[in-house]
Parts: C-alpha cells; sequence; structure tokens
C-alpha cells in the first residue's frame, strides 16, 4: 500500500537527560552509574521503562510440569500415579488431591522485527515512526521474556539462543544498527520443534504470502504471534485535496486530485486485508494483533504477553 511522505521522528529513542558533564562533586557510584547508563544503548533504556510499567498488571505464564517450584493442588484423575497424590492435603477433605509443580525448562521464543525501508514512515511528527515503535516493543517483549527466565534469539540472525541481560544487549545492539538490506519477508528459517515465535511488522506485503511462511512456521511445529503496527495515517487516510503517495520502497507514484473521494475504498480494502491476515494465523494455530503508533506501546506489549501465556487477547491498539 503506499504512504504519503512523512518526517521520521525519533523522540523514542532518546536517552536519559544530560547532564552539566562536570566531574566536580560525583561520587565515584555516581560516576559508575553515569558510565554504565552511557554504554546501556538508548533503545534498551526505553523498553525496559516499557517492561516496568507493564510487569505489574501481567499475569505469570505459568505452565503444569516437572519442577520444584508449587502451583496448585488439583483433583485427582483417574489414570494418574499414584507418587503425585499429596496425602497430606487429601487427608482434609473426602478426596484424593495432586500436588501439581510449575513447568520450569526454558522455553526459547524466536523474535522478528522488521526492519525494512517501508517501516521508517512516521505521518507527524508526534508519534514515532513504525520501525522505532516496533523495535521498542520487540525489546520491551524480550525484556519480560528474559525476566520470566525464558531464552530469547532473533528470527533470521546467526547468533544462537541466550538468556539475561547478555541477550537484551544483543537484541538491542542488533536493533538499532541500520539495515539498508533489510527486507520485510518473513524469514524462512527453520526453527526447532515446539519454538515459539513473535514476528512484528506492519505486514502490508501480499496476505497470501505472508500466509504461506506462517505455513510453513506452523507445519515444522511452531506457534506464533503477528503483531501489525500502523501508522494513524494508514488507518484513517486523513488527507484531502491533490495528494500525491509515494511507495517508499519500489518508489511509485499516484497522485489523486481530491484522496477524501478514496477513503472509503481505501478503508474497506485495508479491512479486507487484515481480515485476510487474521483467517491465516487463526487457521494455522496463531495469533493476530493491531498496534497504531498514537497510542501507548504499553497495550501492544500486554497483547503479546497474553499470546505467548495463551491468555484471551486483550482490545486491539
Amino acid at each position: 500500500m503506499a504512504k504519503a511522505s512523512a518526517d521520521r521522528d525519533t523522540s523514542a529513542l532518546a536517552g536519559r537527560p544530560a547532564g552539566d558533564g562536570s566531574a566536580y562533586g560525583r561520587t565515584p557510584q555516581r560516576r559508575e552509574a553515569e558510565e554504565l547508563a552511557d554504554a546501556l544503548p538508548p533503545l534498551l533504556v526505553e523498553a525496559e521503562r516499557i517492561a516496568a510499567t507493564v510487569a505489574p498488571g501481567m499475569h505469570g505464564r505459568k505452565r503444569t510440569g516437572p519442577g520444584e517450584t508449587f502451583w496448585q493442588f488439583r483433583r485427582y484423575q483417574q489414570g494418574d500415579s499414584a507418587h503425585l497424590v499429596d496425602w497430606r492435603q487429601s487427608a482434609r477433605s473426602d478426596r484424593l488431591y495432586v500436588r501439581e509443580h510449575e513447568w520450569e525448562a526454558a522455553e526459547t521464543v524466536w523474535l522478528w522485527c522488521d526492519r525494512s525501508a517501508s517501516m521508517d514512515f512516521s505521518s507527524t511528527k508526534r508519534a514515532p515512526s513504525k520501525l522505532d515503535r516496533a523495535m521498542v516493543i520487540t525489546l520491551a517483549t524480550a525484556t519480560l521474556l528474559t525476566r520470566a527466565g525464558e531464552r530469547i534469539a532473533g528470527l533470521g540472525e546467526a547468533l544462537p539462543p541466550a538468556s539475561g541481560r547478555t541477550a537484551l544487549r544483543r537484541m538491542a545492539q542488533r536493533l538499532g544498527t541500520p539495515d539498508p538490506q533489510a527486507q520485510s519477508d518473513i524469514p524462512a528459517d527453520a526453527l526447532p520443534r515446539f519454538s515459539r515465535a513473535v514476528l512484528v511488522s506492519d505486514f502490508l506485503s501480499d496476505p497470501e504470502d505472508i500466509a504461506a511462511r506462517i505455513q510453513s512456521h506452523a507445519t515444522a511445529g511452531t506457534r506464533g504471534h503477528l503483531l501489525q503496527i500502523l501508522d494513524p495515517a494508514e488507518e484513517d487516510l486523513p488527507f484531502s485535496g491533490r495528494t500525491e503517495f509515494e511507495g517508499i520502497e519500489e518508489g511509485q507514484k499516484l497522485t489523486f486530485g481530491r484522496a477524501e473521494t478514496i477513503r472509503s475504498a481505501y478503508q474497506k480494502k485495508l479491512f479486507s486485508h487484515r481480515e485476510a491476515l487474521r483467517a491465516a494465523t487463526r487457521r494455522f494455530g496463531w495469533t493476530f494483533t493491531t498496534h497504531r503508533t498514537d497510542r501507548p506501546p504499553q497495550t501492544a506489549v500486554l497483547a503479546l504477553h497474553a499470546a505467548l501465556s495463551g491468555a484471551p487477547l486483550p482490545s486491539e491498539g
């Protein structure tokens, strides 16, 4: 889809406020803290701020399985092994209860953030570009995953999965490094069976091509989530009068004498495009949500966490 040209806004990636630069009166602890802050990629600073605001409202991603951390008691069912019965709990009633533990095996989540040219678009300086927002949401999600003990890796990257701060820094540095060769196609890399994938893009390419790539991953046993990020102008088409649209990647230009006359048809086509994506993800057991760059990034991060947890998805935004 064509996009009206606009300036890119990088305000969302601003680092910490600069001080006066004076070393006078600074304690060794303060100097060390400032050096550490300077070493953090601004993208990671912003992502961790978002993760911190989201975390209090999240529910844990608990799953039944082998481990030592107690989760819950449940009624004994036919087929359960006798050694699973908690006799102390069962003695308090006339029923048998099984003691369940939380699954403690770390899971790998593969994240992909579309950094192609079409993502570097913002219709207003009051909102970040799709690329800036996509990178922050991807990294904020990675932050929450590593805090939960999960391993993360970049889909389409050569580096193996890792966990903790090292993995976060590595991902932040990679996302923050411009890649003129970045493509909008979902990477086709084969993933280990039972992997999880989070794909963040505007997903404005052919829905059939996107569906084919999802099918390839789903057939191999990967479950995943698509987050579509759009600029408000791409949804609302607020332009009127003579307007020239230019494709960011292909450079094609279209001029309309009265842009407002195509608004309704455009929005219907966008709706059909989105429904095709939603149907494709549903068909292969994946999930799909959308996000506008003029809305808080926390809403998208919460939706991603809900999708990874298997919880009902919150309202789109």
